[in-house]
């Protein structure tokens, strides 16, 4: 019996589930990058961002090249950039509704003239 494909599904957003893998995976859109310039920039200890680096290798979204003493990591596809660039739309409009409806909850509430408290 095959696994369904919604199933498949979630188990890939549930890898894409971790902010140090989304940061990962949002650098390596710009360029292939050695362990020790990942580093810094993901601002994790070592080992972790290893951890974080098998876990994204598993799911077929990077690979991993050895030169001499470095490990460089690149995306397995362009379409992971550009899922990362849906996401990015996606959460753009969905916060610019919120500031909208927020913006929109501020102004209905700035009263009109003094408040007046009700006497105890």
């Amino acid at each position: 019996m095959t696994t369904p494909l919604h199933q498949l599904k979630a188990e890939f957003f549930k890898t894409l589930g971790h902010p140090a893998r989304i940061r990962v995976l949002e650098l390596l859109s710009e360029r292939d990058m050695a362990v020790s310039e990942l580093l810094p920039e993901v601002r994790l200890e070592a080992s972790n961002l290893s951890q974080q680096l098998a876990v994204l290798r598993r799911a077929g979204l990077v690979t991993a090249r050895r030169e001499g003493s470095q490990v460089y990591y690149a995306l397995t596809s362009p379409q992971v950039a550009e899922l990362l660039a849906v996401a990015r739309g996606i959460l753009t409009s969905v916060l610019s509704d919120q500031v909208e409806l927020l913006d929109g909850l501020r102004a209905d509430s700035v009263p009109s003239g003094p408040v007046r408290r009700a006497a105890r």
